[in-house]
């Protein structure tokens, strides 16, 4: 039976929330949209608009051969707001699928603000509502109860965290993510820095800097003793691998970079026609190629010491900083057994969570996540069965590593193939991969089918 309250709550107009709002929306439902912006800012925050990139401007590989262009396929089939936006906003970015992320967040605003089922109000929710949503076992649902969906992020308000910290038994943990900083196009100089592919693949829509080995020397030894901005509230003061600061990443050893976003395989630098040392790769902010983001470099240097230490690559030396990197909390909940795999509250049936609070890692997971349970909040209103994505998708994948890892360890995670079920079949190692992906989208499609939106 349909509930006699049909509409949602959706905390939070992230990534999650906006997708999560979407997803009902699409389904004839009224969405109560909050969000605290553009009245409160958190540190990592610039823009009054929905949907804001805070890190890289990258939603990482495009194609079927990599877990999270699977994902992105798979929220196209479901009609993913944030992928509508992602491909109408892109920039180049070889195999990869990067975004203007001005207009990618104006696309997603303009397009909630104008949906008629969805209410967007500018206010910080300082706690879980009550009403509504269940307090002890599902028997006692009510029907007339209004779902809530906290897509708060990572970047949740302290006011916000510890009602969330009293709702799951304390269960929230932290670590901390970092952004790279941007510099302006004509800044560069293109007498040393030249066009390129990324790693060799893909067209030229990389700005190289290269290094000689006596260069990358005095620069690692300049950047390993940099100060730093001193992190407070947190003593192990851990960091998200994929995401990890450049100085970080340097401290590990000398050749630490060079295996990582220094890597300088497959390029030849046109102006000594040798391969360099290393490389510093930039990729394009915006589609008129104004703007470029240091690849792999996010830091938690001081604004000082990025402009000295940054300076020192060749074709930067007078580069313009438009946007320096910062480094902010992240801040997730104890997923496994505490939600279910539509990332619903066991306990408390009706209230979801969505987005990187959940323990997903990455600007797609988190909008998958609120893909998922938007849609499973909606089929709830309408009195329809949920959805039931399995491990052969990427999506059902990432949504039972979250609800139900098994280890004491539980961290963040990229979705990838390994926490997919693998082929029945034998397949040629060049070919499994793809045909993962096939199996996948063929399950996804029928449940796109099942699932059509009114509107």
């Amino acid at each position: 039976m349909p509930r006699k309250n049909n509409s949602v709550n959706v905390i939070g107009a992230g990534l999650a929330g906006c997708e999560a709002a979407w997803q009902l929306a699409k389904r004839g439902i009224d969405v109560n949209l909050y969000d605290q912006k553009p009245g409160k800012m958190s540190a990592a925050h610039h823009s009054e608009q929905f949907a804001e990139l805070v890190c890289s401007n990258s939603l990482r590989a495009d194609g079927l051969q990599n877990a999270v262009g699977l994902l992105k396929q798979e929220m196209r089939e479901m009609g993913s707001i944030i992928m509508e936006a992602a491909d109408a906003t892109k920039v180049p970015a070889g195999g990869a699928l990067a975004v203007d992320r001005h207009q990618f967040s104006e696309y997603i605003t303009q397009k909630i603000l104008q949906n008629s089922h969805i209410k967007f109000t500018a206010e910080e929710v300082t706690a879980l509502p009550e009403s509504g949503i269940v307090k002890t076992t599902p028997q006692n649902l009510n029907s007339a109860g209004t779902p809530v969906i906290v897509a708060a992020g990572p970047l949740v308000s302290d006011a916000l965290a510890g009602s969330i910290a009293d709702t799951v038994g304390g269960g929230m943990l932290s670590f901390f993510d970092a952004a790279a900083p941007i510099v302006s196009a004509e800044s560069v100089d293109m007498s040393k820095a030249f066009f390129a592919s990324r790693y060799g693949k893909g067209t030229a829509d990389y700005l190289n800097c290269p290094m000689d080995e006596m260069q990358y020397r005095a620069f690692y030894d300049v950047l390993i003793s940099a100060e730093t901005v001193q992190l407070h509230g947190f003593e192990d003061k851990k960091v998200f691998e994929g995401c990890m600061p450049i100085e970080t990443m340097a401290r590990r050893g000398f050749q630490t970079p060079l295996f990582g976003p220094l890597k300088p395989v497959g390029l030849t630098d046109p102006h000594s026609g040798k391969r360099p040392f290393a490389v510093v790769q930039l990729r394009k902010e915006d589609k008129e190629g104004r703007l470029f983001n240091l690849v792999g470099f996010q830091t938690h240097l001081k604004f000082g010491e990025q402009k000295r230490v940054f300076s020192m690559i060749p074709g930067l030396e007078h580069a313009e900083f438009v946007r320096y990197g910062v480094m902010h909390r992240n801040t997730y909940i104890q997923s496994p057994g505490l939600l279910n795999d539509c990332y619903e509250m066991r306990a408390r049936p009706g209230l979801f969570f969505a987005g990187q609070i959940t323990g997903v890692e990455g600007y797609v997971e988190s909008a998958s996540s609120g893909l998922l349970a938007g849609l499973c909040a909606a089929c709830d209103v309408l009195g329809k069965p949920r959805p039931r994505f399995s491990r052969d998708t990427a999506t059902g994948a990432l949504a039972a590593y979250a609800s139900g890892y098994i280890g004491a360890d539980f961290q963040p995670m990229n979705i990838n193939f390994g926490i997919m079920n693998r082929l029945n079949e034998k397949v040629h190692k060049k070919d499994r991969k793809q045909k993962i992906s096939e199996r996948a989208l063929q399950e996804v499609r029928a449940i796109a089918s099942e699932y059509e939106t009114e509107e």
